[in-house]
């Protein structure tokens, strides 16, 4: 077992948790959440990878054979729908939050008025 992907996860954790911080545009701050979660699909990966094994379909391999964990896999690409589902929500509010008040900067924005 490698720890390589642990902390590649964790860089890439770190760099997108250092875009969002310092991030004076909304659509970068956007792409930076995008790279912040994608350190989680490498990180499920990592935590699911078993050295030899196959893939989880039991139809033609032998009922002791060592195999991938499917629930792993699952929360993957769970993971990644709702990646998208977020940063598209996000780049729509960027871009009401653009026509509304003219900036994409997030300290230039008023307060709300109710």
């Amino acid at each position: 077992m490698t720890v390589l992907p642990y902390v590649v996860a964790a860089w890439l954790f770190l760099i997108g948790l250092y875009g969002i911080v310092t991030s004076r545009n909304l659509i970068h701050l956007v792409t930076c959440l995008a790279v912040t979660q994608s350190s989680t699909y490498l990180l499920l990966l990592a935590i699911g990878y078993q050295e030899d094994a196959t893939a989880p379909i039991f139809g033609d391999i032998p009922m002791d054979a060592e195999v991938v964990d499917p629930v792993v896999q699952a929360m993957t690409l769970t993971d990644g729908v709702v990646s998208v589902t977020v940063s598209a929500l996000l780049l729509a509010l960027a871009v009401q939050t653009h026509k509304r008040a003219g900036t994409l900067d997030p300290n230039a924005l008023r307060a709300l008025r109710g």
